[in-house]
């Protein structure tokens, strides 16, 4: 339903505002749903951080990259290897443009305006600061639908916050399944519950931590520039250039690994990380070079 109506309404916009390209960003249903409107129409589709994936079908963000790829005139990519999952899938070489990364443009550029010690004693109160902590955040299916599955990973974050107390901004759905499956006072014994927190604020957060444990795909990348170790508890990712070149390790679903792995990253103390090819806070700027070439070229959509 959600695609369907972003479709319909954007159909709408598109006929009113008459665009010479659509440009989308990511894996989110609007990103499909936006490019196939656009691709129906004749207009070209400019996909920002193309060519991820994590090889798992069951997300749905998996089936939205790949559908808006194919579909896209122009594919903006953060790594190498997603340069090459793109050529697999048939792509022309000429359509893809390694670009670097437009999300560690804007963490450059808000960091650079940000008193981050002022935000965590903000959010986390005077009384934290100077005191070490991790940041958990939690919110995928395939953690916090199984109510055993879920229990572990209480019992590993009760263990590692006996060396590293944890501070959680609360996912709404993990929220409703902690109350759905009864274990709501368990987490919030085991970890600092908080409201969520808006951009600035978890970026803030997040500097300031030892470490991170996360199912999300954007932290992973967010930590790799702050050099934060982060854990990721899933299966797999779509972000291998973070492992290769960065701070992150993946867990799996096996909350024995996620305490053993927390252990050794609080034994081994900090580390001098890498930052991946282009990382560097100018990817916006190397886009739209390649954004006005690719109008300039074409002639107005008459529709």
């Amino acid at each position: 339903e959600q695609t369907v109506a972003t479709m319909m309404a954007f159909e709408q916009l598109c006929f009113e505002d008459r665009p010479d390209m659509v440009v989308v960003v990511g894996d989110v249903n609007a990103t499909v749903a936006c490019s196939l409107v656009a691709a129906k129409l004749q207009i070209p589709v400019a996909h920002v951080e193309a060519g991820l994936r994590s090889g798992d079908r069951r997300m749905p963000e998996e089936i939205n990259r790949i559908l808006t790829d194919q579909l896209s005139d122009l594919l903006f990519t953060t790594s190498r290897d997603a340069g090459s999952n793109l050529e697999r899938e048939g792509i022309e070489p000429a359509k893809i443009h390694f670009t670097g990364n437009v999300m560690v443009d804007s963490l450059m550029k808000n960091l650079q305006q940000l008193d981050c010690a002022a935000v965590s004693a903000r959010v986390l109160g005077t009384e934290q600061i100077g005191r070490p902590y991790g940041v958990l955040t939690l919110h995928r299916p395939s953690n916090v639908d199984q109510p055993e599955l879920l229990e572990g990973w209480i019992d590993a974050f009760e263990s590692i916050a006996k060396r590293l107390p944890l501070i959680c901004p609360l996912h709404p759905r993990t929220g409703k399944q902690l109350e759905a499956f009864g274990m709501e006072a368990r987490f919030s014994k085991a970890v600092t519950v908080i409201p969520p927190l808006g951009y600035l604020d978890f970026i803030a957060l997040m500097q300031g931590a030892k470490l991170v444990i996360t199912d999300s795909g954007g932290l992973q990348e967010e930590t790799t520039v702050l050099g934060v170790p982060c854990l990721t508890i899933r299966e797999n990712t779509e972000r291998p250039v973070t492992i290769h070149h960065g701070t992150n390790q993946l867990v799996g679903l096996s909350p024995e690994r996620l305490t053993i792995l927390a252990n050794q990253v609080l034994d081994s103390g900090h580390s001098e990380y890498g930052r991946p090819e282009l990382w560097d806070g100018k990817a916006a700027g190397r886009i739209v070079d390649v954004l006005e070439r690719f109008v300039e070229s074409r002639e107005p959509w008459v529709q």
